[in-house]
């Protein structure tokens, strides 16, 4: 199995577990500059040097060596579930993606026939009622993480414990796990700790968003998509994600966690 989804930085100081939709790419670029003292011209994701990635197979023997001794500061990055969610279906099912193309290729026609969700037309900019179309994406979302039907889960709305956990079950441990919404304070408790090549100043650091742009704006308040049979369904597919993570469940509409995260209870609960 080894590490999927871990990048970390050419002086083998900082590991990151991706977690896709909570910041990743301006982690990673923050990383990047650590190194280079420049950015990455680009999506970092699509960095082929400059950074190990487990996904580069020059980088896997250096990642596994460090992850498992324990010698780099190990972290990662979680996010509000109803946020996140909400994030991947207007960037990934109604946004027209990088390359001028649906996400997935014929995920978005499959939707639309399957379970009849509105995107916005061709382009994502016509009219539509977000709130119907989010609410059947979501038991498209459901259907995929509980009986991997019609397809299985993407990256993009699978659990977030899933993501973490990998790390930890073939021997990582984590030294933080920060917030999407408390983004400066989590990243500068890390920068504190290691090094760097260049000190980076994270009240200059841009906000690399993928998927800013991609897809139409969301026009109401996130509370607003949620019913009492919405949040049934969150919570069946995430509630592992709200124990550990510590968010709100009860309130959509509170982004914020309720407490820190406990990482001896991280470790417990998703190591096995």
């Amino acid at each position: 199995m080894g590490f999927p989804g871990t990048w970390m930085t050419m002086r083998e100081q900082l590991v990151y577990r991706v977690v896709p939709k909570c910041a990743c790419s301006t982690i990673g670029q923050i990383m990047y500059y650590s190194d280079h003292g420049a950015f990455f011209d680009g999506d970092i994701h699509d960095a082929g040097a400059g950074m190990h990635k487990w996904a580069l197979d020059e980088s896997k023997e250096k990642i596994t060596a460090t992850v498992q001794a324990q010698e780099a500061f190990a972290f990662t990055c979680v996010r509000n579930p109803y946020t996140r969610i909400l994030s991947s279906f207007f960037d990934k099912i109604c946004g027209i993606q990088r390359n001028g193309k649906r996400y997935r290729g014929n995920l978005v026609p499959l939707l639309i026939q399957k379970y009849g969700i509105e995107v916005g037309g061709p382009d994502g900019k016509d009219e539509f009622d977000q709130i119907k179309s989010f609410r059947r994406f979501l038991l498209f979302a459901r259907d995929t993480i509980r009986w991997r039907r019609p397809m299985d889960p993407d990256i993009h709305w699978s659990a977030m414990s899933g993501h973490v956990s990998t790390f930890i079950v073939n021997g990582g441990r984590y030294n933080h796990i920060f917030f999407t919404e408390k983004f400066n304070e989590g990243m500068q408790t890390i920068l504190d700790r290691i090094e760097t090549t260049h000190p980076v100043k994270l009240d200059e650091v841009p906000r690399f968003n993928e998927s800013e742009g991609h897809g139409p704006k969301r026009l109401h308040p996130v509370e607003d998509y949620f019913d009492d049979l919405s949040m049934h369904l969150v919570y069946e597919i995430y509630k592992r994600d709200f124990e550990v993570f510590k968010y709100d469940f009860e309130n959509p509409g509170n982004k914020l966690p309720l407490s820190e995260v406990d990482l001896d209870e991280v470790h417990a609960k998703l190591g096995h």
